[in-house]
């Protein structure tokens, strides 16, 4: 197999290239900034939708983990020769904030159902078989939003406890990798498959877990919805994640199990340090 990634330097790029790697896969990685050949990846400096350089000969597979909308625009206009095996991410933003107050939100949703349409028949229009993993919050690795939080709260020694009763399914980056994995190793395209974690917890026991597992002392410090509404109405900010709280955000893994055999791990956070290929 010889891939093409796009977005490889990103979160779920730290664990999938070393699986690609680990399985001799010829692998070539496109990132915004230069980067240096290393562990079997060759590394070209392109920037979707309009800046990639050309394709290595013979591609047999191409995968995103960056934006889909710019990943669909560019493979639309591409000349790609065969027809390779196609894997991208998406996300279960694209059902969770069809209907949120926030304008932004709820244009992202319908940018992602659209790409994902369009990405889905220009892959029939290839003759390429193709697989869409719909990823509930993705966590693992440094770039994650929950890991964000975390790095302020050690920063700070403050943990905020957002109250949240909507169950979340948080996946790690590395089960998303596997996923990949699993797909590009099947002939046939799968369409759009949803993707969560092995666990479903509700909101406010999730801050509280990834609390627990900071490798320094933080304060929790509860902050009722009420709060929460305030202060995302005096900054203007965070007005649909705080609306979520009470929403159910989750995934149906039945068909990811049936069809990639992937089971994704229970909620298991880590300091960044842990990144890496796990079993």
């Amino acid at each position: 197999m010889n891939c093409v990634v796009f977005g490889g330097s990103g979160q779920i790029g730290g664990f999938l290239l070393p699986r690609l790697c680990a399985d001799q896969v010829a692998t070539t990685a496109f990132s915004r900034e230069p980067r240096a050949d290393a562990g079997g990846v060759s590394w070209r400096q392109g920037r979707l939708p309009g800046a990639v350089p050309s394709l290595p000969d013979a591609v047999t597979a191409i995968v995103c983990l960056g934006p889909l909308d710019h990943f669909t625009e560019w493979l639309e206009r591409a000349r790609i020769s065969g027809s390779p095996r196609v894997v991208a991410m998406s996300s279960m933003s694209a059902q969770s904030k069809r209907d949120s107050p926030v304008a932004a939100e709820r244009e992202l949703a319908s940018r992602l159902r659209s790409s994902e349409q369009r990405l889905l028949a220009r892959c029939r229009d290839m003759g390429s078989a193709c697989t869409i993993l719909r990823a509930t919050l993705i966590y693992g690795g440094t770039s994650g939003s929950l890991e964000r939080l975390s790095a302020k709260a050690r920063r700070w020694h403050v943990f905020p406890l957002l109250r949240g009763r909507g169950l979340r399914q948080p996946v790690h980056a590395d089960d998303l990798a596997r996923a990949v994995v699993a797909a590009l190793g099947r002939p046939q395209g799968e369409g759009i498959v949803q993707i969560g974690g092995g666990e479903r917890l509700q909101a406010s026991a999730m801050f509280a877990r990834a609390r627990r597992q900071l490798a320094v002392h933080t304060l929790g410090v509860p902050l009722p919805h009420g709060i929460c509404h305030l202060l995302a109405g005096v900054s203007g900010r965070g007005r649909g994640v705080v609306e979520r709280l009470g929403q159910d955000l989750i995934a149906d893994n039945a068909r990811l199990i049936a069809l990639l055999g992937v089971e994704p791990r229970s909620f298991q956070p880590q300091p960044p340090a842990s990144k890496g290929v796990s079993s």
